[in-house]
């Protein structure tokens, strides 16, 4: 089969990795043809060095958006796809209208964010990163729906792949250093509170431990977090803090920390090169991954929203446990490793995706269903947001050529 895919914008994200990661796994397991449809950004050299072919996707102002549905019809139609995956809500439903309604192919959706939205049409089944939410799907959506776990590369994300102590040569780093790495969007939303909890603590530790933070990536937030590296670099007078920038490959980052730190895929990517983890999120959270914080972790996600500090530390009260104490380091990433190789490998999670799409195209929706659903979408995405009247009536359009 040929399968396009349609990721958001090609920063780099952990959804958008996800994506490059399974695509590779179905076409190189699978046999199947895949391409990519999305709006150009630094992402791109990911598809470049998998050797994908990337479609360009016009920038969106508003979801729905009526210029990447045409665009994407157009692409569907030229590329003879057999089924679009869409990754994350507003994908789903320009696919909708470019793809299924307009032209007859099926989507398969995924969802990486922490929410069920109930608006995508229930013709396209969902995809969810975590068990709770897929529980919560069950109960709010009549659709189908099915658990995708953030896929991780063990092929490439391997402590056997990467030179660790060239990696922390290259950064700089000296052998006695303990090196805290995060790789992270830096961004408010959900990112910015954990982000300078994590430097405020290195911060107090740095002298103590002689430890060091590499916090890699881009973003928003970026000369926020660089403004306070630097008055803590100043304090310390050295280099407590480094801050490359963005890299396509972080491996090396992952290499060469002695603990990590972040949420979602990125943390999941550390625990792959058995490093002990530090799972960050909003309000205050910060719990190392252990035998008993898995549980939840394996539940939930990893990401949490509440001050759980009472019961396991403070962010520095848990890094100031990993820094005294190599032994337990050294166990913690062992089972981080076990665990990832056991639930989280991408050859196990792409078998489940390319399954669903086999399901999915045997499973063809009447147009009669898609027209009613095209006009619920309309009316619940007018009504949450003030579209503008000409992608209303663009949209209006692609209807009435459906029927």
């Amino acid at each position: 089969m040929k399968v396009l895919v349609f990721p958001h914008h090609l920063e780099i994200g952990g959804s958008q990795v996800n994506a490059v990661d399974l695509a590779a796994a179905v076409r190189d397991i699978y046999g199947h043809e895949v391409v990519f449809f999305a709006t150009p950004g630094p992402g791109e050299a990911l598809l470049e060095s998998r050797g994908f072919r990337l479609i360009a996707a016009p920038r969106p102002r508003s979801s729905p958006s009526p210029s990447v549905a045409r665009a994407l019809r157009q692409a569907v139609r030229r590329e003879g796809a057999d089924i679009v995956h869409a990754w994350d809500w507003p994908q789903c439903i320009d696919a909708f209208f470019g793809a299924q309604l307009a032209g007859g192919v099926p989507i398969v959706g995924s969802i990486m964010s922490m929410v069920v939205p109930t608006f995508v049409p229930r013709s396209i089944p969902l995809t969810f990163g975590t068990p709770e939410l897929l529980d919560e799907a069950k109960r709010r959506r009549r659709g189908k729906v099915s658990l995708l776990e953030p896929p991780v590369n063990t092929y490439l994300d391997d402590p056997s792949a990467i030179d660790g102590a060239a990696s922390r040569a290259a950064f700089g780093v000296e052998d006695n250093d303990i090196l805290v790495v995060g790789v992270s969007r830096l961004v408010g939303w959900m990112k910015l509170e954990g982000l300078l909890a994590t430097l405020d603590a290195v911060g107090a530790l740095a002298d103590q431990y002689r430890l060091r933070l590499l916090l890699v990536g881009e973003g928003s937030a970026e000369g926020q977090l660089r403004a306070r590296a630097s008055e803590i670099n100043d304090r310390h007078q050295r280099q407590v803090v480094t801050m490359p920038g963005a890299l396509v490959d972080p491996r090396p980052a992952y290499a060469a920390a002695d603990v990590v730190v972040g949420m979602g895929g990125s943390i999941l990517r550390g625990m792959a090169f058995g490093k002990p983890a530090v799972v960050l999120g909003e309000n205050g959270f910060a719990c190392t991954f252990d035998e008993e914080s898995s549980k939840t972790f394996l539940h939930k996600g990893f990401f949490g929203t509440e001050d759980v500090s009472a019961r396991v530390g403070t962010l520095r009260e848990q890094l100031e446990k990993l820094c005294a104490n190599p032994g337990r380091r050294d166990a913690l990433g062992a089972y981080s490793s076990r665990i990832i190789r056991e639930r989280f490998a991408l050859p196990v999670l792409a078998a489940s995706v390319e399954q669903l799409y086999r399901e999915t195209l045997n499973e063809r929706v009447g147009r009669a269903r898609l027209i009613g659903e095209g006009v619920k979408v309309l009316g619940r995405r007018a009504a949450a947001v003030a579209l503008p009247n000409r992608a209303k009536a663009a949209l209006r359009r692609v209807l009435k050529r459906s029927r």
